[in-house]
């Protein structure tokens, strides 16, 4: 048996294509049928895209001699009663019509959109301390002993102060911290009720917190004139926050005098932005009757 190396598979490869070469030269009509083939076939593909051509054209006068038509090909047309435009004349505006929208009317004026509130306030806003007290365990902080234990969680909490869409109260028994999940709830709060003011033709006002985080120490002092504050409340989480119904800022710009709006009519507006958002399932709500404000806590 014949060991192939390498040497001698590079030597007969060569051997080979000499061999090739010397028959192509002997022989150099072996090339030529491929070569034909070749041509046969471009031949054939420009014969089939003339027969196209010539079908589209025979189309094309079909259909215009059943539209009572009579040009004919390789004839000019009559033009006669073809009217050109000059450079004076007025070209006609045709006004599109304008697409219906939940927001605007056709003259551009806002709709106003009605008030419904909810039917009943217990009702539509009803989850209980429990319920919210599993939410704020989940999604809150660890509860913070006094006001300087909350001055170095700022890792974990948002100062929420000061917004263009809400009104913070003097906090005597809180401090304005949050942790990132409710802030931005209270931010889409804030904003989706300055647009249900807008579209429902209500001059602009902010609701007003009355309460947020709470220490420790705020709780226990907070229980010696509260009757509703437990010793583990929500807002030690920093998941919690209260908005009150029966009281709100007016957004009157100096020298702007606007109409007086009633308490109830903010309030309505408020309870339909509350339940959407409670709907969506982004918080739980409790309707407080004798604080008369809304117990938020995220989820």
């Amino acid at each position: 048996m014949i060991k192939i190396t390498k040497n001698n598979y590079l030597a007969a490869f060569a051997a080979i294509v000499c061999l090739l070469a010397l028959v192509r030269c002997i022989h150099p009509q072996i090339a030529e049928p491929a070569q034909q083939e070749t041509a046969s076939l471009e031949e054939g593909r420009v014969e089939e895209a003339e027969q196209t051509v010539e079908m589209d054209k025979k189309a094309v006068k079909g259909k215009d001699a059943e539209a009572g038509g009579t040009a004919e090909v390789g004839k000019t047309t009559d033009t006669e009663n073809v009217t050109v435009p000059q450079e004076n004349d007025e070209i006609p505006v045709v006004e599109k019509p304008v697409a219906p929208s939940k927001f605007m009317l056709a003259d551009g004026s806002l709709v106003k959109h009605p008030i419904y509130s909810v039917p009943r306030y217990l009702e539509a806003f009803p989850d209980s301390q429990p319920v919210q007290e599993r939410a704020a365990v989940r999604w809150g902080v660890s509860p913070v002993n006094n006001r300087s234990d909350a001055e170095s969680r700022k890792k974990e909490l948002v100062y929420m102060g000061a917004s263009p869409y809400y009104h913070v109260d003097v906090l005597h028994r809180s401090v304005p911290y949050l942790v990132p999940r409710a802030a931005v709830l209270l931010n889409d709060i804030g904003r989706a009720y300055y647009d249900s003011l807008q579209i429902k033709g209500i001059p602009l006002h902010q609701f007003i917190v009355t309460s947020v985080l709470r220490t420790k120490e705020d709780v226990r002092k907070l229980r010696n004139y509260n009757g509703n504050a437990t010793e583990n409340s929500c807002h030690l989480y920093g998941t919690t926050f209260d908005i009150c119904y029966n009281r709100y800022k007016t957004m009157q710009p100096p020298g702007e005098k606007r109409r007086m709006v009633q308490n109830d009519t903010l309030k309505w507006i408020l309870s339909e932005v509350l339940n959407q958002m409670r709907q969506q399932g982004r918080c739980y709500i409790k309707y407080e009757v004798k604080q008369s404000c809304f117990h938020i806590t995220t989820r």
